[in-house]
């Protein structure tokens, strides 16, 4: 597991303890009024659950075939960070852009910059001339 997979399989727990979360203690649904319209956060729940299981079951695959684990990651966010603006748009939550902000940029822009990140982006270390190198 390199690199990629080990932030996979980081943001694969932390979306299941998250999705957890909502189940053992929702919280109170301010900006989320979108989704509860549908149907209740515990039902919600699930999305984070499953969406971080295959986040981190994706940690164990070989890179290029990763790619499902980047996918998924971004679901719940995304999700999130659209109903928390059309919860400011539609002046339901003052603080929806801000929050939604928050998501699209800590969440939906670490995973899309780390799907982008090659598994060995180190670059070499320099030789020094006349080291035992030959010139």
């Amino acid at each position: 597991m390199g690199r990629r997979g080990v932030f996979l399989l980081i943001l694969g727990i932390g979306k299941t303890c998250w999705g957890i979360s909502f189940i053992v203690d929702p919280p109170v649904a301010d900006g989320l009024q979108l989704l509860t319209s549908l149907c209740s956060l515990r039902h919600w729940a699930w999305l984070w659950i499953v969406v971080g299981l295959v986040t981190a079951g994706s940690a164990f695959l070989r890179i290029g075939r990763d790619w499902a684990g980047f996918v998924a990651a971004l679901i719940p966010p995304t999700v999130w960070a659209i109903a928390y603006l059309a919860a400011a748009v539609s002046g339901e939550y003052s603080r929806g852009a801000f929050v939604a902000l928050w998501y699209l940029t800590s969440h939906v822009g670490v995973i899309m910059w780390a799907a982008t990140v090659p598994e060995h982006s180190v670059p070499p270390v320099p030789r020094r001339p006349g080291k035992g190198n030959a010139a």
